[in-house]
């Protein structure tokens, strides 16, 4: 009797870590799937277009470089494959914010373009040959994206499908105005330095209202940060105050889920914080 419960909890146990194995398995390829295609496209936003496979490559051998040094200095097996999984979800979350930085970059820029944009029709000069000197004077990203809508139209686009193509690589509030803009006026004329001109005022408007919530903001901020980083923090202190009390934290599997149960409890706060301070214009 005791064999055949053997037996069976040693068949349950091999069916469960199979169907486990298999369930990392398909979760592995799919973020590798998904990985080759967010940062390829991601990276392609930025003019920059390198080969998925290579880019996979290149980041398991940091996040396994990573993990090698955190086990060489913590001697915690634990600790290094978190480091090694932070290091692998990185250049997601590196790509997805450096394309907010590119986003606000091109917001801020816009205005001015659009200043000298409707100076230039009223001077006169066309719609295209005005734009394209004011883009070859103008600092990346707009010159990038307007210079890419130049170079489409020279090879047959249309100028509404340029247009609807910087909508879809730049979705925000700004390129939004412009090409609504733009393209009513191809299709209708009429004052277009005027238009451009009430859409350059209110992008001001707006990115000074957005700086006035940023900066009236930044205190909970800074809260979310102090209340992240004050466990580590005191974690550290701890440990070199006595060590032999602070290492079953992490040398042990209650350890573990304590340190997993404050971190999402860490993890939630940030994001309530954050959900709070992120007021939409």
């Amino acid at each position: 009797m005791i064999a055949l419960v053997i037996a069976g909890a040693t068949a349950a146990g091999a069916i469960l870590g199979w169907y486990v194995m298999r369930g990392m398995l398909s979760a592995w390829r799919a973020y590798r799937k998904a990985f080759g295609q967010d940062v390829a496209a991601r990276l392609a936003d930025f003019f920059l277009f390198l080969d998925p496979s290579r880019l996979w490559v290149a980041n398991l051998l940091v996040c396994a470089g990573l993990g090698l040094v955190a086990l060489l200095l913590t001697r915690s097996v634990a600790l290094s494959v978190g480091v090694a999984v932070l290091a692998l979800a990185a250049p997601r979350y590196l790509v997805a914010l450096a394309r907010r930085r590119r986003l606000r970059a091109f917001e801020i820029q816009l205005p001015d373009l659009l200043m000298s944009l409707a100076a230039a029709l009223r001077a006169g000069a066309a719609l295209q040959p005005a734009l394209r000197d004011i883009v070859s004077q103008s600092p990346a990203p707009l010159a990038q994206e307007f210079a890419l809508i130049l170079r489409q139209q020279r090879m047959g686009v249309s100028w509404e499908a340029a247009l609807l193509g910087l909508r879809q690589r730049m979705p925000t509030e700004g390129s939004n105005l412009v090409v609504s803009a733009l393209v009513i006026a191809s299709r209708s004329g009429g004052a277009i330095a005027q238009t451009l001109d009430g859409v350059a005022q209110t992008l001001r408007e707006r990115i000074h209202m957005a700086a006035r919530i940023q900066a009236l903001t930044s205190q909970g901020r800074l809260q979310a940060w102090l209340m992240a980083c004050m466990p580590f923090a005191l974690a550290l202190a701890l440990y070199m105050l006595d060590s032999d009390a602070m290492r079953p934290l992490w040398e042990t599997p209650g350890g573990w889920v304590m340190v997993g149960f404050i971190l999402l409890l860490m993890t939630a706060g940030m994001l309530l914080i954050r959900r709070i301070v992120d007021i939409e214009i």
